[in-house]
């Protein structure tokens, strides 16, 4: 069983070499789907970022910016090339401009997992980066990917070449790269990219070296399930700790996506909500034992948009959100959810927000469940703010408490 981690031991070592932001205030933005680089991208985003503001976000998830392969920009190759199919370097730093005048950090999505070769190497395959800026040789491609590197630190990304992230060569180009897009381009903020390719302790080092604004990594592992078709577990303490551990070798600087929340929240709003309150009566993801380093979310570009590869309900949306943003952790809205739903999920999704942030909760806040049956979930956090979500009729007895927002199988009172 795991244990929760305080963070007081990390906290000054956290905001000496940057990775978190200290006040745990953030609301952070996915701002693209799947398709978005069908569109021009970031001019269409441009347009939007004062609403963005307006609404409350601290930070905007970018797609990768760097030429790649493939479109979404996940195969990346030339990595100072910021010419993608997202838009030009121009129009790029034009949004990133608009940004930074309304103090909406931008988030880079860091893929340095893997990158794909200019030239064939000694094998026949893609793995030397000749006539482009960082000309690695084969050395830093793994063995275990057709390189003449070591053997990967981490889970192997299949097809492509994995970056030898133990080559100190290799390492130097990446955090020259990562302070480049910080102190050059405008970038402020980092994702890591398919974590569980490469050892925490590197993230942990370019996060000290390239001193981000905020970070946060995509540590997904699969939640536990039990035989075929018995269906989640309910208990995902050895899940949770997994991510947990991740987050503990980068130092405590790097957050972590709350995957077991995830997991866990959109199996219970279908009518298992008694999911949400785990054996010690706390949340039952990585939020319940670090709260401060999850980063909550009900879809992204993986799990939903048009590749739904593990979508969560469509008919449940508003219950998921009511859920993590009056939650601790730190929230994540989603660009679907947002602008391609009806305007009112738009309105609903920025009241809550707006909510959260005129009481004060923060990834710190305390959590006293009250209710947790399959039909109905409710809690009290920060004595603050009191909510409930599931088909179960409830309120708070206390007069004190006043209705502040409400919609389809959730409501939310402050004093």
């Amino acid at each position: 069983m795991g244990q929760m981690v305080s963070d007081d031991k990390f906290e000054e070592q956290a905001a000496r070499n940057g990775g978190i932001v200290k006040n745990g205030r953030e609301i952070l933005f996915q701002a693209f789907n799947w398709e978005s680089n069908k569109d021009s991208w970031w001019n269409k985003l441009e347009d939007k970022v004062t609403d963005l503001a307006e609404s409350g976000f601290t930070s905007a998830w970018l797609p990768p910016p760097t030429q790649s392969l493939s479109r979404e920009g996940y195969l990346p190759q030339n990595l100072y090339c910021l010419d993608s199919c997202y838009g030009s370097l121009s129009e790029l730093k034009s949004l990133l401009h608009k940004m930074n005048e309304h103090n909406l950090r931008a988030m880079a999505d860091v893929v340095i997992n893997h990158r794909i070769g200019t030239t064939q190497g000694s094998n026949g395959k893609y793995n030397r980066y000749d006539g482009i800026p960082i000309s690695w040789d084969e050395h830093a491609v793994t063995s275990c990917s057709g390189g003449k590197g070591n053997r990967s630190t981490g889970d192997n990304f299949d097809g492509v070449p994995n970056i030898d992230h133990t080559q100190e060569f290799v390492r130097k180009d990446i955090i020259e790269w990562l302070i480049w897009l910080r102190r050059s381009v405008g970038f402020q903020d980092f994702r890591f990219d398919f974590t569980k390719g490469y050892a925490a302790k590197f993230v942990k080092e370019y996060i000290e070296e390239s001193k981000p604004l905020f970070a946060v990594g995509e540590y997904w592992d699969s939640c536990e399930y039990g035989l075929p078709d018995s269906g989640l577990n309910y208990n995902q303490d050895n899940h949770r700790q997994r991510i947990i551990n991740w987050i503990d070798s980068t130092g405590g600087l790097c957050a972590a996506f709350d995957f077991t929340t995830k997991g866990i929240l959109q199996e219970a709003v279908k009518g298992e909500l008694w999911r949400l309150r785990d054996p010690e009566g706390k949340p039952p993801g990585v939020m319940g034992w670090w709260p401060s380093r999850s980063v909550t979310f009900i879809e992204n570009h993986d799990t939903g948009s048009t590749q739904g590869h593990w979508p969560f309900p469509s008919d449940h949306i508003m219950e998921g959100y009511a859920y993590i943003l009056t939650h601790p952790g730190i929230p994540t809205v989603f660009y679907d959810h947002f602008y391609d739903q009806e305007p009112s999920l738009h309105d609903e999704i920025a009241k809550l927000m707006q909510i959260r942030k005129c009481q004060d909760i923060h990834s710190r806040s305390s959590v006293k469940i009250l209710e947790a049956r399959s039909d109905l979930y409710s809690a009290i956090i920060d004595e603050k703010l009191c909510m409930k979500i599931g088909d179960g009729p409830w309120c708070p007895s206390d007069p004190e408490w006043s209705l502040a927002a409400s919609g389809d199988r959730y409501a939310v009172w402050h004093k």
